[in-house]
């Protein structure tokens, strides 16, 4: 398996305030719902503020030392990873990916001149021209698969698996895997359609939040990251292991004409059909994960 690498940045104001919470042995946890918008060019060459909303844990002394400074409304940079998580429900399997903070700072308007949050439906403040930034390193679980849209447009969809090492509390050395599910467009999406069971990837993109009304009218959950870019990673001992393709797809890079490369808080051009992101209620009920790993 590639060494994993997990990396999300996010520069976004508060909902409402930071909840200030302890589990049973004491550990603090600080949850954050944090919201922003990406700017978006559609198939029409229209520019267009997408919404988002995300998740944020902050765990220990720095949860407890922000607590009291973290009010609605509040611009905030986090630097962070993305984290998986997996249960049983009723004999079903559960899963959520959310964010786990690792650095937060507060910040100032600065330099913007306007006001720099609107309003949503709910009287929510949410940042404009904020940043949703991901990169990961990992492993395909599943080969890749690739359809077509009505519109004639590609998407591919893959799974991999971010392997991240730590040592616990006792010094002993443990390894966490995030399963994280990974959709692209267009050129890219066609470039990296012969992707397999086990290849080694670099994705960037940003992440995403998706709600739909299943068969039987329940509301279901998806996140996943729409990659701008992604490089398959090469065979050798510079590769740290990883099982991948000794030739990278050429498109998918940045020859790669869906992503914007130098996009930063700026443009990123998607498809419009991927751009359609809902706020999250406060639900735990996820998709079951497929059976993932490999």
């Amino acid at each position: 398996m590639a060494r994993g690498f997990n990396s999300v940045i996010l520069v976004g104001c508060l909902t409402k305030k930071a909840e200030l919470k302890y589990t049973p042995s004491g550990l603090a946890i600080l949850d954050l719902n944090v919201a922003g918008s990406d700017r978006i060019i559609g198939d029409d060459s229209q520019v267009r503020d997408i919404a988002w909303y995300h998740r944020v844990s902050v765990l220990g002394k720095q949860a407890e030392y922000l607590a009291d400074q973290l009010e609605q409304g509040t611009m905030v940079f986090i630097d962070g990873r993305v984290n998986y998580r997996a249960w049983e429900q009723e004999g079903q399997k559960r899963s959520a990916v959310d964010v786990k903070g690792i650095r937060v700072e507060v910040l100032t308007p600065g330099i913007r001149k306007e006001n720099p949050t609107v309003a949503d439906s709910l009287g929510q403040p949410r940042l404009t021209n904020a940043l949703n930034q991901v990169t990961l390193v990992g492993n395909l679980t599943r080969d890749a698969e690739m359809r077509y849209t009505p519109n004639g447009n590609a998407v591919t969809r893959i799974g991999i698996a971010v392997n991240e090492q730590y040592r616990d509390r006792s010094g002993q050395d443990q390894e966490n895997v995030h399963f994280i599910d990974i959709q692209v467009w267009r050129e890219l999406a066609e470039g990296l359609a012969d992707l397999g069971k086990g290849d080694g990837v670099m994705v960037m993109g940003r992440l995403v939040n998706d709600s739909w009304q299943d068969q039987e009218g329940n509301k279901r959950y998806r996140t996943y990251i729409e990659g701008t870019r992604v490089e398959t990673l090469t065979r050798g001992p510079s590769s740290g292991g990883a099982a991948t393709r000794s030739q990278p797809a050429q498109s998918s890079g940045a020859s790669a004409p869906a992503a914007s490369m130098n996009a930063g808080i700026d443009t990123v051009q998607v498809d419009a059909q991927a751009s359609q992101v809902s706020k999250l209620d406060i639900d735990e009920e996820f998709p079951p994960e497929e059976d993932l790993p490999f």
